[in-house]
Formats: structure tokens, C-alpha cells, sequence
């Protein structure tokens, strides 16, 4: 399984390219996971549900399936934030990409998004682990990796399956 980091600071376009990123890749017969690191507390079940019902009495793990689906929240209750290493074992077998939005301080490629009015400093001035950057920002300063145009998510697919060895979109 192969791992691709989509990096940028808040509010860069990280989602919206990771969104279209699947859309391409999967429409080329791909399997793609994906893991979004988040920055704060947040919930993916309803209040009033049963699974959320559950999870608030106090269970650790809640897992909920039908025919079309399952998932499964786990609650940390006070312990340690996991680690992308942590999470991949849980993705699927059989996932050729996984897509990683956020955890940008861990040491895997990834491609940084800038946005059009950025004016901070380029995570890839201080990562090596950045492989490229996805931007349609004028006056980018110099750096050592391509520069991919952001409105162009072929181009950033292309440069992604090229990298990893697994052809073109």
C-alpha cells in the first residue's frame, strides 16, 4: 500500500483536492483510503441515535454495520491521539493509495497545498518529506520540488501514480 500526504496550513484546499484526487484515482480502477487527521473534537454519529446512545454510555469501541456499509468509533477516553502508523493497519488489504489529509509533521511523501493568497512560510522549506507543491500562486519563492498547478487535479493524479511507479491517469 502505497502512502501520499496532502499538507497546507488551514484552510489551504487540502479537502477539495483530496476529493478530487479520489474521484480520478478511482475512476482509473484504484482502490484509495483515505485518513484525515483532525484538529479537534468531532462526531460522526447522531445525538439520539443508538450508536451514539452507546458510545456516551460509555463504550469504547461502537461498530455499526448494514448491507452497504460499516464503520466503527473508537473513543480514546483520555489516552494518547494515535499515530498515522497507528491508523494505516486499519486500512483495507488490497488498498493500492492511501491519501493522508493533515498529519504534516510525520515523516512520509507528501504533496503541500498553497493556496492563491498565501503569504506564510512553505512547509517544504523545512520538510524533505514534501515531493511537491500544489499551487496556483503567483511569486512562489524558489524550491527544490515541482511545482504542480492546484487547479489542475489530473496533473497533481498524474505526478502522484508517476511518483509511486503506477503509471498515468
Amino acid at each position: 500500500m502505497h502512502v501520499i500526504g496532502i499538507v497546507g496550513w488551514k484552510n489551504s484546499g487540502k479537502t477539495t483536492l483530496v476529493v478530487e484526487l479520489v474521484r480520478l484515482l478511482t475512476g482509473r480502477g484504484l482502490k484509495i483510503g483515505t485518513i484525515k487527521h483532525a484538529h479537534h473534537s468531532f462526531d460522526i454519529d447522531q445525538p439520539g441515535k443508538d450508536s451514539y446512545r452507546h458510545r456516551e454510555a460509555g463504550a469504547t469501541d461502537v461498530i455499526v454495520a448494514s448491507g452497504a456499509r460499516w464503520a466503527q468509533v473508537h473513543e480514546l477516553r483520555g489516552g494518547a491521539e494515535p499515530e498515522l502508523a497507528d491508523l494505516l493497519p486499519r486500512i483495507s488489504p488490497g488498498t493500492d493509495i492511501v491519501l493522508v489529509e493533515g498529519f504534516k509533521r510525520d515523516p512520509h511523501d507528501k504533496i503541500e497545498v498553497v493556496p492563491a493568497d498565501f503569504d506564510g512560510r512553505l512547509l517544504t522549506l523545512d520538510d524533505p518529506h514534501v515531493i511537491a507543491l500544489a499551487s496556483d500562486a503567483p511569486g512562489l519563492p524558489p524550491v527544490a520540488v515541482p511545482v504542480l498547478r492546484r487547479s489542475d487535479p489530473a496533473q497533481v493524479a498524474e505526478f502522484i501514480l508517476a511518483h509511486l511507479g503506477l503509471g498515468t491517469v
